[in-house]
């Protein structure tokens, strides 16, 4: 393609908005513009990009057996009223009424469409396992889009279902599956981690997160220094074990301490240590009112609750809903004396606990000398806390450390869960009708793009691992009113289409500054240069990631090209 017939609008410099590096490269060098928020258009480049990602996932996913098709973005809201998803889901399902007032939904994800059509297609045993998949622009109304591609709202996916007739066929394609987002990732060039992670609101139980590490990531891995274990922190079991103190339990006394509200301002108040104080945090699950307590040096982890109660929605409770039934606003909350109306339950190290402080129930007042057990009950204790570096490695070996990920990838065991829902069921061999067992397997490919990016730039731009990069080879006439170097220039580009090189041509009449800077920026592996040097067949060349250049003859550039092709 030549530069000078292509849409490529460079930018000296970084938007105002873009606070991260994918997103502040993709739109200076042309890749991206922001169309509303959350929402981006893909320019040549871009686009070029994107369906490289999109090639490698097909390949992978066709290798597996996985049947590409496509489905409507636009949903009826009784396929997701079938699931009870239409509520559950939350504010981020974009929703519509057409102009006979039936209600739609934008498609977050597609479950519901696909078992609606398997259960209409597919009866026999005899036709499963079937696995099916989509790349399709997907809609979720973040309320707070950011970072470019890497939380919009608008955004393309890679969404796949599989169907069995047992629970060892899906476990069966589970493996396959992980094993295809672990080669997509690294064909990509990624340095990336499967994590143990929450299915949250798409159901079922046993799945994998695929992140890709980087100082920006939303999402924090813990995994162990010794061995392959990492979860999603949301994840990770606590296995630490405590001891009681051997010490003598004080009287319980009410004392003042005006003003003091955190955790800090109280430990530091009444002269103790965090883990000396206990937090009480009331929440809401679904429809139950509960008080979380745990250690003051802990944080409560509200997947671990939603797990314990099985439930759908959990949420912290108001300052007004507490007040009404503990008598007091946040800062001052505790286990004792608590309504029966409302569940206690406690981290495990809470057990452990002597002579303790905690909130009073009473606004600027707090306990000291506490002792679970004596002074509170408890309903039940559980791990209910986030995992912290330096505990112990949930599978016994090392302790664990912490990093950054954006997460690029999710496979899920949905078991029957939509199928019970949906009535999608099949005749076993003996005529007998079962729910079909599922599985789903999500792949963010623009984000998958943006993290790219991250994990591949430089001072002056984008680094592409070839395997994505928008062209292979970016060849520059640094002075196109120069017959021979524009003669030398043209030579070049027919011969290396001939050769089957994707090539971006640079034959524009710019300077040769803003050429290289350019060059740099968009960050195509491969350069060559034809400059003054051109009447003596001599150009240069340079790999994107390396700074050593070199002046060959165009026989020795001709023997190169193949090390260009299918790369």
């Amino acid at each position: 393609m030549r530069q000078s017939q292509s849409l490529i609008p460079t930018l000296k410099e970084v938007p105002a908005d873009a606070d991260i590096k994918s997103h502040q490269l993709l739109l200076r060098a042309g890749f991206i513009r922001q169309t509303a928020s959350g929402i981006y258009s893909f320019l040549p480049l871009g686009k070029r990009v994107l369906k490289k990602v999109e090639d490698i996932v097909r390949e992978e996913m066709d290798r597996i057996g996985a049947n590409e098709m496509l489905m409507p973005a636009m949903q009826p809201a009784e396929l997701w009223k079938e699931t009870g998803r239409w509520n559950n889901f939350g504010p981020e399902l974009m929703r519509m009424h057409d102009r006979h007032e039936r209600e739609f939904a934008l498609g977050a994800t597609h479950e519901e469409v696909v078992t609606s059509i398997i259960r209409d297609e597919v009866k026999s045993y005899k036709r499963l396992p079937l696995s099916l998949y989509q790349i399709q622009t997907k809609f979720r109304d973040e309320k707070r889009p950011r970072f470019g591609l890497l939380r919009g709202r608008e955004f393309v996916m890679k969404d796949a279902y599989s169907f069995h007739d047992s629970f060892d066929s899906l476990d069966e394609t589970y493996k396959h599956m992980y094993e295809a987002y672990k080669r997509i990732f690294s064909r990509c060039g990624l340095n990336f981690r499967a994590v143990i992670a929450d299915s949250g609101s798409m159901g079922g139980k046993d799945t994998h997160e695929f992140m890709v590490l980087s100082e920006v990531g939303e999402d924090i891995i813990a995994y162990s220094d010794q061995s392959e274990y990492a979860a999603n922190i949301e994840m990770a079991p606590v296995v630490t074990t405590y001891s009681v103190p051997e010490v003598a339990q004080k009287d319980m006394e009410l004392v003042e301490t005006p003003g003091k509200k955190t955790m800090q301002e109280v430990a530091d108040y009444l002269g103790h240590g965090l883990d000396q104080g206990l937090k009480a945090i009331m929440f809401k699950v679904d429809d139950q009112l509960v008080l979380v307590v745990t250690r003051g040096d802990h944080e409560v982890n509200d997947i671990k609750l939603k797990n314990l109660y099985n439930a759908s929605i959990v949420e912290l409770a108001s300052e007004e809903e507490t007040r009404q039934l503990l008598g007091a606003g946040f800062g001052s909350l505790g286990p004792v004396g608590v309504d029966n109306k409302v569940d206690v339950i406690a981290d495990t190290a809470v057990e452990f606990v002597r002579n303790v402080s905690c909130g009073g129930n009473k606004d600027g007042y707090h306990y000291i000398n506490v002792n679970p057990g004596r002074d509170f009950q408890v309903k039940e204790y559980a791990d209910l806390r986030f995992i912290q570096e330096g505990d112990p490695s949930p599978d016994g070996k090392g302790t664990i450390q912490f990093a950054k990920g954006i997460e690029v990838g999710h496979v899920f065991k949905l078991g029957t869960l939509y199928a019970e829902r949906m009535n999608a069921t099949f005749l076993n061999d003996q005529g007998k009708a079962n729910p079909m067992v599922m599985g789903c397997y999500g792949i963010g490919v623009s984000r998958t793009v943006a993290a790219i990016v991250e994990q591949f730039h430089d001072d002056n731009g984008m680094v592409w691992p070839t395997a994505v990069a928008p062209y292979q080879v970016h060849l520059l006439v640094l002075n196109s009113k120069n017959e021979e170097q524009a003669s030398l220039g043209d030579q070049l580009y027919e011969e290396l289409i001939q050769a089957g090189v994707e090539v971006l041509y640079d034959d524009r009449k710019e300077r040769a500054g803003v050429k290289f800077a350019d060059s740099d920026l968009i960050g195509i592996p491969n350069r060559i240069t034809v400059g003054k040097r051109a009447a003596d067949g001599i150009v240069e060349f340079k790999q994107r990631s390396d700074d050593e250049k070199e002046e060959l003859t165009i026989e020795q550039l001709r023997d190169k090209f193949t090390s260009f092709i299918g790369k």
